[in-house]
């Protein structure tokens, strides 16, 4: 499942990405949230000649995560048992369904995948930074005190990235689902799942290229901010 706002720029080489998968056994749904660009139109396109089944639905309530929640619990509803995620400006590997499957099978519960940076947006310098910021990131978040397991948790802090996900049908059911909200919703759904299970598991042969563009767009200290867990400050809350 893909949720996409204004990606007109990005989306065909995500579904390209897509197409280029080892294991193409599946049905690609991409929410629009409300697009007045060209991307509804460029995913019809792929749709044409894609090698799976796509379907476009579309989603108004505007926020990534009311998005993702109509996509997850639409495939649901048509039967889906396995779902996982990536973004509309993202490149996911060409083993990354394939293994979002098996650890799928292999846990029943939630996979989070490994994410690097898009090689055609910032040189090495930008990806250095990037790679820095999420694992200061993922540090942070282990060792804020709200993430401790005194709070409930059945399992230890791992940062999740929403854009590499997969998760069973029965746990995002019994999680609540995705918070319909604006980003960031990932640490939020992250945790419902560790209130629930410890069925958590990292591939890291799941793999996705990210966009760096929030580098761009808030700069190396408002991005710093952004995965600490601070927001965006006076930055609009999606860089969409």
């Amino acid at each position: 499942m893909v949720p996409a706002y204004q990606e007109a720029a990005r989306i065909t080489g995500t579904l390209e990405a897509l197409a280029a998968q080892r294991d193409r056994e599946f049905t690609l749904l991409v929410v629009d949230n409300g697009s007045t660009d060209a991307t509804a139109e460029l995913v019809r396109s792929f749709a044409a000649r894609a090698p799976f089944p796509v379907e476009l639905l579309t989603e108004p309530e505007k926020g990534v995560g009311s998005a993702v929640d109509t996509g997850f619990r639409y495939a649901i509803a048509h039967g889906a048992a396995l779902l996982a995620r990536t973004d509309a400006d993202c490149l996911p590997q060409p083993g990354w369904s394939a293994a979002a499957r098996a650890g799928l099978v292999a846990s029943r519960g939630l996979v989070c995948g490994h994410i690097t940076a898009r090689p055609d947006e910032h040189g090495p310098l930008g990806r250095s930074v990037f790679r820095t910021l999420v694992v200061l990131g993922a540090f942070f978040g282990r060792i804020r005190p709200a993430h401790h397991r005194r709070h409930g948790y059945l399992t230890p802090y791992r940062m999740h990235a929403g854009n590499n996900m997969a998760i069973t049908a029965e746990l995002y059911q019994a999680v609540g689902g995705m918070p319909r909200r604006p980003s960031p919703t990932d640490r939020m759904f992250i945790n419902a799942v560790r209130r629930h299970t410890t069925a958590i598991v990292h591939r890291r042969d799941m793999v996705v290229q990210n966009s760096t563009r929030r580098i761009r767009a808030y700069g190396v200290l408002g991005t710093a901010r952004w995965y600490l867990e601070r927001g965006a400050g006076a930055r609009g809350v999606d860089v969409r």
